[in-house]
């Protein structure tokens, strides 16, 4: 969850800061500049907790560690794309795509109770994949479709 206040703070500085400097309230930028500093954010993560995120992967996955540095390279790319009016749209498709995917990680790594920051089997479970994380995805999906494809 609190990687969905660091989505929430950024948009509304955002909001507040395009009223102020343009005079309106500039809801595409905000919205892909939350989304953004979130992709981004959680895109550098894959350097920091590499082998907690390596858990993650189902077994039969071969080269763990080159997909969690390459997925935290494509976070990146995204949030990038977000912000680059000509690539919004595609980036925000694919981004989309991605958290349906990325989804059946978290569902791994919740059986297997993945704790990502500390690469042991002390994580939340089960409870947590219902309970915040699908509800977390379900937004970032909607969010991304929203301000990336809906309103343009």
């Amino acid at each position: 969850m609190k990687l969905l206040i660091l989505l929430f703070t950024a948009f509304f500085i955002a909001l507040l800061g395009s009223k102020f400097m343009y005079g309106f309230w500039d809801f595409v930028f905000a919205g892909n500049l939350g989304m953004s500093v979130f992709i981004i954010f959680t895109g550098l993560s894959h350097f920091r907790f590499q082998k907690g995120m390596a858990m993650m992967m189902p077994d039969y996955i071969p080269a763990k560690m080159f997909f969690v540095y390459l997925t935290g390279i494509l976070e990146i790319a995204a949030g990038i794309g977000l912000m680059i009016p000509r690539l919004r749209a595609l980036t925000a498709l694919l981004l989309i795509i991605f958290l349906v995917v990325v989804f059946i990680a978290n569902v791994n790594s919740s059986r297997k109770m993945i704790n990502i920051f500390k690469a042991d089997y002390t994580g939340p479970g089960m409870n947590y994949l219902y309970a915040q994380r699908l509800p977390m995805q379900l937004i970032l999906i909607g969010w991304t479709w929203y301000f990336g494809l809906y309103l343009k």
